[in-house]
Order: C-alpha cells, then structure tokens, then sequence
C-alpha cells in the first residue's frame, strides 16, 4: 500500500514509476568556506530515505542569496527547498515542513567581537545596556527585524559575506550566529585575527529553520514530512542532530554563559512549541 502511495505520487508531479529519479535542488552555498548547508542537506537525505524514495539531491546552478532563493522557490524555478527561518511572511509564500531543523538552536546566539571590545562586553550587565551596542545582521534576514523589535539599531549589510567585512572594518560592535553556525565560521579564516567569540554572554528567542518548499507542492511537503516524523520516532534525528552538534554545545560552555531572553514577534502562531521533543 506504501510502495504504491508513492508511485501515485510521482506521476503527480510527472515522473513514470518505473526508475524514476526525483531531481531535488537547495540552493548553492554562498561562497567556499560556507558550510551552513551540511546539516541540512544530511537532514533531509535521511528524511528522504524512510520515504523509500528515489531522489537525488543537488545544488543549484548558481549562487543564491537569501531574498533569491525565496523568490525563485515561490515561482517554482531552479530550486526544489530551502531551509530559513519561519515568519508569517515565509509561511504566506511558501510551504513549511514545521518541525525544527535545528530543534531551535537557531535563536541561540553568541557573539563575534573584536578583541578590544571585550572589556566593553564584560561591563554588560543588563540588557538595556547590551542594546547600547550595535549588531550586524543581513537587511533580509528574520533575526534583523527580531533584533529590530527589542530595541537594537541593527547594522544592515545586505549580503551574507558583507557581515564578516563590517565586523572586521569595526563598523558594528559585535555579530550575532547562532551556537550551531558560529564555530565553523570562526574558524574558516573569514574572520580577522583581532576577532573572538565573547566568552559570557548572548541572546536567545524562540526560533525555528524549517524545510520549505513551493505553496503548491503538497507531494514534497508529504515525503518530506513523512520522512522526518519517522525518523523522529526511530531516534535517527536524534542521532544524526547529536553527532553534529553535542562537541559545539559542549564548546559554548552554556554553564558560564548568560543569555539574555528576546521576544520573537516574527514567530508564527502555528509553530509546535508544545511539541517538546522537537526542541533542544
């Protein structure tokens, strides 16, 4: 009954049921040192093997930014899925899968500074005085408008690779990433010699990266669905989001770190709070 229910489905979206390879693209990484694609794409193969299946995942063609991979997605062109942060807006455009691809480690924030600021930070002791100081966020991305609506002037570079430069030229005080994003880029030689990671502090808000996929693929949306849930309840998730991420926590010290609560305004009424199993 299965096997067949996917059969029916791939001819849904065009493919004969004998052999057939579903082609599925994500957008291309920004640039070389940009590994925020590997866990996700390793998420979504493993969601995509319950399913039984036959696909192949590949980047697209070209290099997409933030506000073009929604775009071509929401007029169904060059890609297949991308993962980004929920917002009413992303959920109006576009298809979500609502189950966390990063259990909300996403809204977890530590801070790249310069090194002679961190005295400037120590001295923080509350958070009027932390949005005293100016981040660094991508104009387009969720985070700005979060960071925008607890009071922090925001500085608004417009693309992903324009955040390291501003910080490095000091013309922000620090660059929020999130705890499963800040390592890897640390330490791949983007960032200058000057900078650290603050060592005590960061913000946190309820956040969600889902898959998403076109308004009007409901198949996709179902296998990918389907995939997670079960991989979910056989522990697989668990498994593959642990041996990603568990050295990184360990790493961030979260004994010795005060984070600073934010409100999330962005955080659309639909998402699974209540479903613990989803969270970190």
């Amino acid at each position: 009954m299965i096997r067949l229910l996917l059969i029916v489905m791939l001819l849904q979206v065009g493919f004969s049921a004998s052999g057939a390879i579903w082609k599925i693209t994500y957008p291309r990484p920004i640039t070389d040192f940009d590994q925020r694609n590997q866990y996700p794409v390793k998420l979504l193969s493993l969601a995509l093997d319950q399913t039984g299946v036959n696909y192949r995942l590949e980047p697209s063609e070209k290099v997409m930014e933030h506000h073009r991979s929604i775009a071509s997605l929401a007029e169904n062109r060059e890609i297949s899925v991308v993962w980004i942060m929920t917002s009413d807006e992303h959920e109006e455009k576009l298809r979500p899968i609502r189950i966390p691809v990063f259990k909300g480690l996403i809204g977890w924030r530590m801070f790249m500074i310069k090194q002679q600021q961190k005295a400037r930070f120590k001295n923080v002791s509350n958070l009027q005085q932390l949005a005293q100081l100016k981040p660094i966020q991508v104009l387009d991305w969720a985070d700005t408008k979060i960071l925008q609506s607890n009071g922090f002037d925001v500085v608004t570079p417009r693309n992903y690779s324009e955040i390291f430069t501003m910080l490095n030229l000091g013309q922000g005080d620090f660059l929020p990433r999130s705890m499963v994003e800040i390592w890897s880029e640390f330490n791949s030689g983007i960032v200058g010699e000057d900078i650290i990671i603050e060592p005590t502090l960061g913000v946190r808000y309820p956040a969600a990266m889902y898959f998403f996929v076109n308004a009007k693929n409901k198949t996709l949306a179902r296998l990918i669905t389907d995939g997670l849930e079960k991989a979910i309840e056989t522990g697989e998730f668990d498994m593959l989001f642990n041996l990603e991420f568990n050295d990184i926590i360990k790493q961030a010290k979260l004994k010795d770190r005060f984070f600073y609560e934010l409100d999330n305004p962005l955080l659309p009424p639909k998402t699974p709070l209540d479903r613990k199993e989803l969270w970190y």
